[in-house]
């Protein structure tokens, strides 16, 4: 009996940004590289293959998306990005941008067939402004939503779901110790939440960066507020499948 094809995963993780005359533009990174390597080993554990890519530039970033479009997949395909980023890009090692909706049309139906039914699953951490979130007092039986500011300028392919570290128009901490998002998606990841629907997954994420995350340092408390989009249409469970070790017993 032949076994299923493994769900992939593809992450990508800029620490090191050179202009094209070698000018160092954007600052180093510290922390992110070391963050990316257990994420992809976690990723490893629940029977992804992974492909682990350091300081790509915004072509060759496009590239790897669009080398994912020939290759054969399982249940899912999960991306994780880790760079610097402005309100609807990220940016490449040459401090070139690019534009999530242009990863996201390498994706699209019309240009991969083979990804249009398997959910992709995005995790970005990278600024999306300038702005600090300094936190607000929450008023936890309150029923009213805030407008999510999605709709109006992100298109994302059937089956997608993109998580982002913080909130439009605000920054995503990282430190030498790691990001506040990425940590909590490796903490999740590593214990039995893993086992939730995606959706509960997330919220469970947006708790733990909320409630027991801020900021030092000279940012002494500032807070950060991940948020995501989906247009799932059934729940999915893409981190449940028994580890490497529970499923030879060890």
């Amino acid at each position: 009996m032949s076994q299923p094809r493994q769900s992939r995963a593809l992450v990508i993780v800029n620490t090191d940004f050179r202009s094209s005359d070698g000018d160092v533009t954007l600052g180093t990174r510290n922390g992110a590289k070391r963050e990316a390597e257990k994420l992809s080993t976690t990723l490893s554990r629940l029977n992804y293959e992974v492909k682990l890519m350091h300081n790509k530039t915004a072509k060759e970033i496009e590239d790897l998306y669009q080398q994912e479009c020939c290759c054969e997949h399982g249940e899912y395909f999960v991306s994780i990005i880790s760079s610097h980023g402005e309100e609807g890009v990220i940016f490449g090692c040459d401090s070139k941008p690019v534009k999530l909706t242009r990863i996201f049309q390498i994706l699209s139906s019309k240009k991969c067939p083979a990804l249009t039914k398997i959910p992709k699953i995005f995790f970005i951490q990278a600024c999306r402004g300038h702005e600090f979130d300094q936190g607000v007092v929450v008023e936890c039986d309150s029923g009213v939503r805030e407008p999510d500011g999605f709709s109006d300028y992100l298109s994302i392919p059937p089956q997608t779901v993109v998580m982002f570290a913080c909130s439009p128009g605000y920054v995503a901490f990282l430190n030498i110790s790691g990001s506040m998002f990425l940590q909590a998606l490796l903490k999740v990841l590593e214990g039995e939440e893993r086992h939730l629907a995606l959706n509960r997954l997330m919220t469970r994420i947006n708790w733990e960066v909320a409630f027991y995350c801020q900021a030092r340092g000279t940012y002494e408390g500032c807070k950060e507020m991940p948020c995501f989009v989906t247009n799932l249409l059934q729940e999915v469970f893409p981190f449940s499948a028994p580890t490497a070790e529970e499923a030879g017993g060890v």
